[in-house]
Order: structure tokens, then C-alpha cells, then sequence
């Protein structure tokens, strides 16, 4: 049975493997370290461990914890060089800190670090997701951050609520756990009196991203509830629930569950992902090689099922090669697809809008069945 209420996110029979992601604020705060709170939360995720379940923390903190040890300004985020220096110093602090407080509790820790690349790439994708597989039927906690003292910004996620999401996905977990400084997803800005938590949400829809604010309230973290909504969405596309929850209590996940506070991402009523893993991989990608637009009628067809054919196609942009992935878009440049493409983008360009039995001609050798087949296509 999948997740479908916040109290399924401590069932090992509905969650069988839960990642929690904790964010730069809830680990640091202005004297430093919260280890107080840190604590509660290893004593709440041994307890999960525990009723069966397996865990994986994915943890910001890194350049917080290094700019506040070498002194940097703006909390190591001045430059792209601050905040690698500050990483490589955080980074040991961090991952000590996590390895003795589970250590008191006879779980072995496991620290990862990832770059966008790393989940990007099929091949390293493959290794990673092997590596954590091991160490969880190992009895590890492995804790995940973004390798922020390497990472630069063409191969970062930005955040690790989409980190988290991911690695949700490579391991196909239950579910997501965001701690984050409010109580959910709010219907507008949280210090309006009259907002309203949103409790439950199935499908992350253009009225859904309206709520949300991109900046992180506490000017520490590099997300925001916009990033948490991309994570909802990369989780959705896994068939994976994703709950957002306010982390600054005292015993977070108790809390939520006992009190029934936050907010539960589900996949839209009777669209259930049940994705190979490969397309799981597709679908969840965040770095695309180039972009299809497409008619009104050939959208039709894909949500239907169907692979994308030339004759659909109105516009190409970017320049990439046979088997890279590509976003699929309609006419007003909302995302439908992702997908791996039979043809180079300037094999595209010659055979946009033209029928399949003029292929041969146009490029001197006999077509393929498709531009994007749909077995190496994912809808959005």
C-alpha cells in the first residue's frame, strides 16, 4: 500500500524506505549548530529505523557551517568561491556531527556527495543508486549533500529539495520528508492572517506553483517553496508521495504525524506512476540538451500515448545529438514531455513539419518510426 496520510510516512509497511531532507536554517542557527535539535531528529529517525524502516538524510549545512568557521560574509554565498572554500570546511563538521549522533544509537553512517551530473548521467546514475541500495541492506544511514566544494552552477541542483527528490527516486522510496520553517504549502504568503495550509495536493498545477514563494525565508538555504513544488514534481513523476512539514519544533516528524500538520504531495487520482525505472530516471531529468515545439494536434496525440512524429513538430532550439534528452513543449511553451531523441538537432530541423514519407529524401538514408519514440518518452 503506497503513502496516502501523513501517518504513513512511519509505517515501514507503507513507507518502507523514508528520505528526510533537512535544510541550512534548521541545522544552524546564529550561535551555530542546533544540537539540541539535531538530536531529537537522529532520536526520531533511530525510532524509525526501529519500526523497519530505512532512512536516508539528505543534509544542507555544509557552507553555513564552513563560512561561520573561516568568517565569510553573506554566510559564504558572496561568490561561487566562497562557497566552495566554505563547503570543503563545513563538510567535515557536518558529516561528523551526523555520524556520532547516529553512532549513539548503533547506526553506522554513510556520507555521499552528489553533483547534478551524477543523477544526470545514466551510467553514474546506475552506480549510485547501487551504492545506496548496498548500504541500506547493509543497516547504513547514508546522509546525501550537493558537492558544493566542486559543484559550479551549470552541474548544481541548486537546492536539496530536488536532491532529495531524486535520490527518492533512484532508491524508489515511499516517500519524501522536507522539513522547511512553515507548516506546508499556504494558499498565499504564510503571514497573510487569512492564508490556509493546503493539506493534501495531487498534481503540482499552475494554480498550485501561484502559492509559492522562490526565496527562502531565512536567507541562510538556497530554496524556497517554489523548489519544494520542483521536488513535488520529480517525485510525482516517480509515483513517490512527498510531504512538507515545519522542521524549527522540537521532534518534527512526531509532530506532523501525531498533530496531522503539513502537507502531502500524492500523484493526481488515477494517474499512479508505475514508470520502468529508466523512465523514472527520464522523467525526473533537470538538464535537457535542447527543445521540440510541437502542434496542438501532435500534443494531443502524446498525452494519448502516441510517439512524436515530424509532421508535428513546429520549432527546434538547441543543439544536440541522436539519444539525448529533449523537452517536448506546446505552442505556448508549456513543458509536455521529456524524451531521448532518434535524430541531431539538424536532422530536425530538415524534418520538422514534413510528412514521414519524405524523410528518406531529406536525409539520404531510411527514417526511423519516430523523432521521440514513446517508449523512450515520459509525459510531464
Amino acid at each position: 500500500m503506497p503513502v496516502t496520510r501523513l501517518a504513513d510516512l512511519i509505517d515501514p509497511a507503507q513507507c518502507p524506505c523514508l528520505v528526510v531532507k533537512v535544510g541550512s536554517s534548521l541545522l544552524v542557527g546564529r550561535d551555530g549548530l542546533r544540537r539540541e535539535w539535531i538530536g531529537g531528529l537522529v532520536d526520531e529517525i533511530a525510532a524509525c529505523r526501529k519500526r523497519g524502516q530505512s532512512v536516508i538524510i539528505v543534509s544542507s549545512g555544509a557552507i553555513a557551517l564552513g563560512a561561520a568557521r573561516l568568517g565569510l560574509e553573506k554566510g559564504g554565498r558572496g561568490s561561487l568561491a566562497d562557497a566552495q572554500a566554505a563547503a570543503s570546511v563545513g563538510q567535515i563538521a557536518l558529516s561528523g556531527l551526523w555520524a556520532d549522533l547516529l553512532d549513539r544509537h548503533g547506526l553506522p553512517a554513510a556520507q555521499l556527495l552528489l553533483t547534478l551530473d551524477d543523477l544526470e548521467d545514466r551510467r553514474r546514475y546506475l552506480n549510485a543508486t547501487a551504492t545506496l541500495g548496498r548500504l541500506l541492506d547493509a543497516g547504513a544511514v547514508p546522509v546525501i549533500n550537493e558537492n558544493d566544494s566542486v559543484a559550479t552552477q551549470e552541474i548544481r541542483f541548486g537546492d536539496n529539495d530536488r536532491l532529495a527528490a531524486r535520490v527518492a527516486q533512484a532508491v524508489q522510496a515511499g516517500a519524501v520528508l522536507l522539513l522547511s520553517d512553515v507548516d506546508g504549502l499556504y494558499d498565499r504568503d504564510p503571514a497573510d492572517p487569512a492564508a490556509t495550509l493546503v493539506r493534501e495536493v495531487r498534481g503540482v498545477t499552475g494554480e498550485i506553483k501561484a502559492m509559492a514563494s522562490g526565496t527562502s525565508g531565512s536567507g541562510m538555504g538556497s530554496g524556497g517553496m517554489t523548489s519544494k513544488l520542483q521536488a513535488a514534481e520529480i517525485a510525482d513523476l516517480a509515483g513517490v508521495a512527498l510531504a512538507i512539514v515545519n522542521g524549527t519544533n522540537d521532534m518534527p516528524i512526531a509532530r506532523a504525524v501525531d498533530q496531522d500538520i503539513g502537507t502531502l504531495f500524492l500523484p493526481p487520482e488515477g494517474r499512479r506512476r508505475r514508470d520502468a525505472a529508466r523512465k523514472a530516471w527520464l522523467g525526473g531529468r533537470m538538464k535537457l540538451k535542447g527543445e521540440l515545439v510541437v502542434d496542438a494536434g501532435a500534443a494531443k496525440a502524446l498525452l494519448a500515448g502516441s510517439s512524436l512524429l515530424a509532421a508535428g513538430i513546429t520549432a527546434v532550439s538547441g543543439a544536440f545529438k541522436r539519444g539525448d534528452p529533449v523537452g517536448i513543449v506546446d505552442s505556448q511553451g508549456g513543458l509536455l514531455a521529456h524524451g531521448l531523441s532518434e535524430y541531431d538537432s539538424d536532422e530536425c530541423e530538415r524534418l520538422m513539419g514534413r510528412h514521414s514519407r519524405d524523410h528518406e529524401a531529406l536525409l539520404g538514408y531510411a527514417p526511423r518510426s519516430a523523432v521521440v519514440h514513446r517508449n523512450q518518452l515520459v509525459l510531464r
